[in-house]
């Protein structure tokens, strides 16, 4: 999946010049933030979770012989599932048209590194969505290594990138 392009000023600082909690009201009270006054654009974002487990689980789970079956067709479509229920999940989260989901799953060593990038053409962006799908990857690797390794852990769940928007580009890499 290709990037859109990138237009105006290519910032690569995650951290917002004006922080405020746009779903947050002044009392406190949460509310469903309005988006109808954004102009539609390409927008992107790409998450990453990482599960760490013994060395001798992720050669398993790399050659298929693992008790629950074949883990990483497993976890690339709940990945995609899960992008696509992100707005039933998250409460103020909007509903997006999904253009497009790439899922890489890579093991090595004594981890599983999952890296979902999501596309849209909407008013807002895809980072929750991104996000969700790759926590329930590496939800999903956990829940088919549980049975040999019950102290596998997930960690590094993380936005790694975004295009698009108002705020523009930026990257965590």
């Amino acid at each position: 999946m290709t990037d859109p392009q990138p237009t105006g000023p290519q910032p690569t600082d995650p951290q917002p010049t004006d922080p405020q909690l746009s779903h947050v009201r002044a009392d406190g009270s949460a509310h469903m933030v309005d988006v109808s006054e954004k102009d539609v654009t390409a927008r992107s974002a790409t998450a990453t979770a990482t599960l760490v487990t013994r060395p001798d689980v992720v050669a398993r789970i790399l050659d298929g012989s693992l008790p629950k079956g074949e883990v990483i067709g497993t976890a690339r479509i709940a990945a995609i599932m899960a992008v696509k229920k992100t707005s039933d999940l998250i409460p103020l989260c909007h509903p997006l048209p999904i253009a497009g989901v790439q899922v890489d799953i890579t093991g090595d060593g004594d981890r599983v590194v999952v890296e979902v990038s999501v596309r849209t053409t909407s008013r807002t962006g895809v980072e929750m969505e991104a996000l969700t799908g790759a926590s329930v990857a590496a939800l999903t690797v956990y829940d088919m290594v549980k049975a040999v390794d019950r102290t596998a852990t997930i960690t590094d769940v993380r936005v790694l990138e975004k295009h698009g928007g108002r705020s523009g580009d930026w990257s965590n890499r």
